[in-house]
This record gives structure tokens, sequence and C-alpha cells, in this order.
């Protein structure tokens, strides 16, 4: 088994340091804060930063946009990429996944300013609860005609972005049942796409707001319903 380099050794420059730091102290599906990160590193500028940047190299460190059980000041160390400390590793970068703020503001308004999987708008609170809805960009898979699979953005609030982490979406499943449609329903559908947005009734509303309650609450609703 190979023996990790020292954290510590300032030699190294505060990225490596970073990884070591997260496997050494942290451990891998362990939270952390960033206090604690900023004492490990005291006097280092932009630690945060050099953190971040072990993402370009495979690593994934989950915030609370990720995880929404980490709190705004937690992230979690989830899987060790490159070996950063090694010769050459570091010195080339792989594809780079960060958006500027342009690009970010124009994703925004291409979706709406609104969640596309959940449609919740930015500072909504959710349902029940006094937590308000974040909007970021999500990256999903999605699988094409061809079968070939393409990586895309979308805007996700902070809930469906945990949830649908892992989500592939396959068009071409989309498309048959598109095909499958009968021409009724798809005069409806075309007016939602051309809307951008569809209104649900009342019932539906009841419906989604049932399917959240506990399993006592639940029981509760049905008798009422009789």
């Amino acid at each position: 088994m190979t023996t990790l380099p020292d954290w510590q050794d300032a030699k190294l420059g505060t990225m490596k340091r970073a990884a070591l730091w997260l496997l050494h102290e942290v451990g891998i599906g362990n939270s952390f804060t960033k206090e604690q990160l900023r004492d490990a590193f005291p006097g280092v500028a932009q630690v945060d930063r050099r953190m971040r940047d072990l993402r370009d190299f495979g690593w994934r460190i989950d915030t609370n946009r990720d995880d929404a059980t980490l709190l705004a000041n937690e992230q979690r160390f989830v899987t060790e990429g490159d070996p950063v400390w090694e010769p050459g590793k570091a010195t080339k970068k792989r594809e780079a996944h960060s958006l500027t703020a342009a690009q970010r503001r124009d994703l925004l308004t291409r979706d709406g300013h609104l969640c596309r999987s959940c449609g919740v708008p930015a500072g909504h609170p959710y349902s029940g609860t006094y937590e308000t809805a974040q909007l970021d960009v999500a990256r999903r898979t999605v699988v094409l005609r061809d079968g070939t699979e393409s990586t895309q953005l979308v805007i996700e609030c902070n809930r469906c972005r945990v949830g649908g982490r892992e989500l592939t979406m396959d068009l071409r499943t989309v498309l048959k049942a598109l095909e499958r449609l009968p021409e009724l329903d798809r005069r409806f559908l075309r007016a939602w796409v051309d809307a951008g947005y569809r209104d649900f009734s009342e019932v539906e509303e009841l419906w989604a707001s049932y399917i959240t309650l506990p399993a006592e609450a639940r029981e509760k609703f049905r008798d009422a319903l009789g």
C-alpha cells in the first residue's frame, strides 16, 4: 500500500495539501466545516478556492447546494479523484466545468428562472415549510436518438438537484411516448410547450399536497374525502 505524503508539507502547494488533508483528516463520506479547513491552513490565502480546484481532477466535494442535509458552512468529501500530489497529475486539468456569472444568468433566463423539475421559482417557500428554493445549474446526462450520451445544463432548485444527481434522461423514451399520444392530447401538450408552463387544476394541486403528507395525515385526508 502506497504511503501518502504528509499534508502539512508546505512544499507541495495548497491544492495538493488540501487533497491530502481530506484523505488524512476528513475521510470519504464525512463532512467538514469551512472553519475546520481554514484552521488547518492558517494564513494560507484562498484555501477555499484551492479546495474547489480539486473538482477539476475528479474530486467530489459537496456543499449544501448538492446535499440538503448539509448546513451552509459545511461540505462533504464524497469521492477521491486523481492523486494530484504525484508528478504530472496536477499539471493538466480535465475539462473545466465552471461557469461564468454571465453564462449562469443566461441559463437562468433561458429556463425562465424556474426549477425545470418542479417549477418552483427562486426564493419561493416550499409548500408547508419555511425553506425557500435556491436555483442553480445542474448537469444532466441525456441519451440522444443515436444512443450517444450528452451532458446538458438545466436549472434546478436545491431539492431537485440532490435527488436528480445521478439521473439520466433518455430522449428516445420521451419521443416514443410522444408518438403514442392521441391528437387531442398532443394539442394540449403543444399549448403547454408554447406557453412554457401549464396551470394545474385545484384537484391536481390537492393531489400534490396529499402525497407529501405523512401516513397518519394521509389517513385523515382519506377519511375527510369519504
